[in-house]
């Protein structure tokens, strides 16, 4: 059976089976909220974890999705960092970078890492340039970026 990682889960906004039964839904952070805009905030992984340092196996995964949040300025009520999260503006480079470390740890040879980026604050330029690894194809052209990526056998 094909195991999926989603390593930033938050509330599996783009899942269309949110509770795939394939997939470890892993986030940094439990949270529940109903804003009085309306938004239901409502992160609820199966296990907290952080992405810096996954309670995982080596090559346990054969997909790994890795959504990190791509916000470094966003206030303590804005309801975007309470349902993504938010980077350390200072330490923002050195996370990302050991995400994608852990993400090709937990990943199986030749597995698959799918990568998604918004640069409304961070160019996805600089985001690559945290990892010696490189994607396989993605779109280029659109704010949020999709990126593949594949774990080549050791």
């Amino acid at each position: 059976m094909t195991k999926v990682l989603d390593v930033c889960c938050g509330s599996r906004m783009f899942w269309f089976d949110k509770q795939n039964p394939i997939t470890t839904f892993m986030d940094i952070r439990e949270h529940y909220e109903e804003l009085d805009s309306g938004h239901v905030i409502n992160v609820a992984p199966d296990i907290v974890g952080d992405f810096r340092n996954m309670p995982f196996d080596d090559n346990t995964y054969d997909l790994v999705v890795f959504d990190p949040p791509h916000l470094l300025r966003a206030g303590p009520n804005s309801w975007l960092a309470k349902k993504y999260g938010k980077l350390n503006l200072d330490t923002w480079q050195e996370d990302i970078s050991k995400g994608f470390k852990e993400c090709f740890r937990v990943l199986k040879p030749n597995g698959t890492l799918v990568f998604k980026w918004n640069e409304e604050q961070i160019r996805l330029k600089e985001v690559l340039a945290t990892t010696e690894h490189k994607p396989l194809f993605g779109n280029k052209r659109a704010k949020t970026h999709w990126l593949v990526f594949v774990k080549e056998e050791q």
